[in-house]
């Protein structure tokens, strides 16, 4: 038995080739994604084994190495990014059949948000992405998956993957041109068409409000790892990355049109 690092330490437990993680609410509409993209040919996630006999989900246990902070070189290199993109890709269009069926029956932890094109995994950074080597080989932690348009996860990833942060931020790296152009490199990767890259810089800076709310939210709510997060100051890195990106939201959103002009299909 091995515990493994997560949000939640010491409760994710690897045994054998298992993994037993808190389930939530959530859980099994999760599951059933799970199942769902695996008969649409995307095998990189985890493949969902039920609940043990403490309630717990149990899912398979993907190989490789996690990018957790400070990431290693090898989660900041070009190849890290690019395959990271093209995995994303792969898992938004196995999902998008499972959007196709939904019945408003399912539980989300995260709000759905329209229009429905995809199931967003919903926190797609390098803690995780399994890679092996530089190749991003696997997705995991499904716990935020939610129905979304493309460009809401896409928004988060490159927030976490260029990464879009403010200079102060030691998570991040690079200089803001190279992350500029890594966010480009994630979207050519991705293959996301020109007319889908504009008003992406304001769906980050969304997306970080929603996430500060969400922290507050959960620690209010009695929370203790969203509490720590908030007594830490954790929240304030996030509020610092939105004032860099609004400062700089011209500069950073005319970096993002690059080559890419293969349409979503």
């Amino acid at each position: 038995m091995e515990y493994l690092q997560g949000g939640r330490p010491d409760k994710i437990v690897r045994s054998n080739n298992n993994v037993h993680r808190p389930a939530g609410p959530w859980s099994a509409t999760v599951h059933q994604l799970l199942h769902q993209i695996r008969k649409h040919g995307f095998l990189d996630g985890p493949e969902p084994f039920g609940f043990d006999s403490e309630g717990n989900e149990v899912v398979s246990y993907i190989h490789g190495d996690v990018g957790h902070y400070p990431l290693p070189e090898l989660a900041k290199s070009d190849e890290a990014l690019v395959s990271a993109a093209q995995l994303l890709r792969r898992y938004h269009d196995a999902s998008a059949f499972f959007a196709n069926q939904l019945t408003g029956d399912e539980t989300w932890m995260l709000p759905i948000r329209r229009p429905i094109e995809v199931i967003c995994h919903g926190d797609y950074a390098p803690y995780n992405v399994v890679l092996d080597g530089e190749k991003a080989i696997g997705i995991i932690d499904f716990d935020t998956a939610h129905p979304a348009p493309r460009v809401w996860d896409i928004a988060y990833a490159l927030y976490r993957w260029a990464p879009l942060t403010h200079p102060e931020n030691q998570d991040g790296f690079g200089s803001p041109a190279e992350q500029i152009g890594r966010a480009r490199l994630f979207c050519d990767a991705y293959r996301l068409p020109q007319s889908a890259r504009a008003g992406v810089v304001d769906l980050v800076i969304e997306r970080l409000r929603a996430l500060v709310t969400f922290m507050q939210v959960e620690a209010e709510a009695g929370n203790e790892a969203f509490r720590a997060n908030i007594d830490d100051g954790h929240h304030l890195l996030y509020l610092n990355d939105i004032e860099n990106l609004e400062s700089n939201k011209d500069v950073i959103q005319s970096g993002l049109f690059g080559t890419a002009a293969s349409c979503i299909d």
